[in-house]
């Protein structure tokens, strides 16, 4: 028997190994992956068209009124949105993203004004303690702006009439001769993850909300690595959830 024939008989047999019902669990997640792609390309092209009279609006207000706050940040957010259908049509490319330097202190803090409304609704106290200095990574800012956002508004949805919310950063070093990173720590006092949950938290669709999309986890996992960072959660159900965000500094 040749090493092909060796190779192709393994890989056979690890195929076997795999339980029929999770194979074809998989097989079908790859298949709405697929599909996602696709549809998403198409809606990216007619969303983009659709934001440009939206900035020109929103520039000439500003331009009348540049002390106005509210009309900075629809075109902030517009921007953002223009970056993320950007980056939708050049997924299939080879062309890789221009980085830049970012304060991470910054980006939080953009992030949690836009989960304000969430915070007031329901009461929640939230306390901040920035002290990673530097704050200076190298990345993209509506990315990361979007990873956070994602994390607070998860924390948001797990946690119930006046719970707390705590975003702590820091630097780290998680090893003898590791270099420092910045940790950026999202707690709150929800009601938790099982373990079952814990297992399959970062895998695309899966959810345990009712009307979640199982989306948003592997985004923000996704933006993390492609940022060279890491990202980890520790919880117990109904103790809270912890998720703690590494990011490499820039000196």
């Amino acid at each position: 028997m040749t090493g092909t024939d060796n190779e192709n008989g393994s890989l056979r047999e690890r195929l076997l190994e795999i339980p029929s019902q999770r194979l074809d669990e998989r097989l079908m997640q790859l298949d709405r992956l697929a599909t996602l792609g696709t549809l998403a390309a198409s809606m990216a092209h007619e969303i983009r068209n659709a934001l440009v009279p939206g900035k020109t609006l929103v520039g000439l207000l500003l331009e009348k009124h540049p002390d106005a706050e509210l009309a900075g940040m629809v075109r902030r957010e517009m921007g953002r949105i223009d970056a993320i259908v950007t980056r939708m049509l050049k997924f299939s490319g080879s062309a890789r993203l221009a980085f830049g330097e970012v304060h991470v202190h910054e980006v939080l803090e953009h992030s949690l004004r836009l989960v304000q409304p969430q915070l007031e609704g329901k009461y929640i106290s939230l306390s901040r303690s920035f002290l990673a200095a530097p704050d200076l990574v190298k990345g993209d800012e509506y990315q990361l702006q979007q990873a956070f956002v994602n994390l607070f508004v998860n924390a948001l949805e797990a946690t119930g009439y006046k719970g707390t919310l705590s975003v702590t950063t820091e630097t780290v070093s998680r090893g003898v001769g590791e270099p420092v990173q910045l940790r950026v720590t999202i707690k709150d006092n929800g009601t938790g993850i099982s373990p079952e949950v814990m297992g399959r938290l970062f895998e695309p669709f899966f959810t345990a909300k009712p009307h979640g999309t199982g989306l948003g986890l592997p985004i923000t996992r996704r933006i993390v690595l492609e940022h060279h960072g890491d990202i980890s959660v520790e919880s117990q159900p109904g103790q809270g959830a912890t998720f703690h965000v590494f990011l490499p500094t820039l000196a």
